[in-house]
């Protein structure tokens, strides 16, 4: 169906396409490897891939033919003569320039006129942005594995361990509980450093007093989740309170503004601008938001300038910050599904200011 639905956006000069990158395949295919070429086109879809995977791919793939990957110089021209393209589309955002050059050879040799516009790609990313059922219920699975996990780790954070335990601990707990990989790198950064948006967890010790904002999701069946948490150990500064309640009435505000036929750029305004109001818009940099799917960052952003109009079934994040350098930062995040009248939050962890005293 979503090769169907990808085929029918082609404009009258583009006959065909080529996917190559892994997060688009995966998205059309339900199959997940690192390389292999899937040929769209009106005439017939074609997926080839290596032998790691052709086995594998054969069982699971029903959208397409599955065909052994042995020279794709030969098998992709070959395939496109078949399917009557002439004309055929390249996802110009992945192509690297080796990739460029060898499919200027190789459609030069077989008369093939190759489209290296960014149409492609926004077709494909269009088809990405609304969710299926199916993808939704991935992204859920995902998410009561992040939320279960987050849930274990404040039981036992106390100072004196390390952020890398704590990260870790997050990891292992996820992956024994169903998740197939995390979906990046485990942010866990405590003290000065949660005012460094993506730092990196070090052997660096927790104290008394600290703020420790983690950031971290699971991966099931290729979907994403990504959850944020800010907790203080021990006890919060009048001041951390008070930077704490700014943050999280930005998130609800950007929480209550998201529905469908919201402008993406009013969710974000409404999220920066109960900061900016509060004196702190220079220490909120980053946008308020970004879709999630099989890749942790995708369309739509929501940011300042997006004029992507949401509808139903984007899943999005609300995770607005503020990040006072050489003191401490907060960030809260939840994935939000939008719907007709709003959104649902599918991050269901409490977000009142923890205490954790273990």
């Amino acid at each position: 169906m979503e090769l169907y639905e990808l085929t029918k956006m082609f404009p009258k000069d583009i006959d065909g396409g080529i996917i190559e990158s892994p997060a688009a395949r995966q998205y059309f295919t339900g199959f997940n490897a690192d390389s292999g070429y899937l040929i769209v086109s009106k005439n017939g879809n074609v997926f080839l891939t290596d032998s790691r995977y052709i086995e594998a791919a054969q069982a699971q793939v029903d959208c397409c033919d599955v065909v052994l990957l042995t020279d794709a110089k030969t098998q992709i021209p070959k395939y496109l003569k078949k399917f009557n393209c002439s004309s055929v589309a390249i996802e110009a955002r992945h192509v690297t320039v080796s990739g460029l050059r060898d499919y200027s050879k190789m459609f030069k040799a077989d008369d093939f006129k190759a489209v290296f516009d960014n149409r492609f790609d926004k077709f494909i990313r269009y088809l990405r942005c609304a969710k299926r059922e199916e993808e939704i219920k991935h992204i859920k699975a995902a998410q009561a594995i992040a939320q279960a996990a987050y849930d274990n780790a404040v039981r036992y954070i106390k100072p004196g361990m390390t952020e890398r335990e704590v990260a870790l601990a997050l990891d292992f707990h996820m992956l024994r509980n169903g998740a197939e990989k995390v979906s990046f790198d485990t942010i866990v950064v405590s003290g000065k450093k949660t005012s460094l948006p993506h730092g990196v967890p070090s052997d660096k010790k927790i104290e008394f007093g600290d703020f420790v904002t983690m950031d971290f999701g699971a991966v099931v069946n290729g979907y994403h989740s990504d959850m944020t948490r800010t907790i203080a150990i021990g006890e919060a500064s009048d001041e951390m309170a008070e930077i704490y309640s700014i943050v999280l009435e930005a998130q609800t505000a950007a929480i209550e503004k998201a529905a469908a036929g919201v402008v993406a750029k009013d969710v974000d305004a409404a999220a920066r601008s109960v900061i900016e109001q509060a004196g702190y818009g220079k220490y909120f940099g980053h946008s308020t938001g970004h879709g999630v799917g099989v890749e942790i960052h995708e369309d739509p952003s929501i940011s300042s300038v997006n004029e992507y109009v949401l509808c139903e079934g984007n899943v999005i994040t609300a995770e607005p910050g503020i990040y006072i350098p050489d003191k401490f930062g907060v960030r809260i995040e939840d994935m939000l599904l939008i719907t007709a009248d709003g959104c649902e939050n599918l991050t269901s962890t409490p977000k009142e200011l923890t205490v954790i005293n273990n």
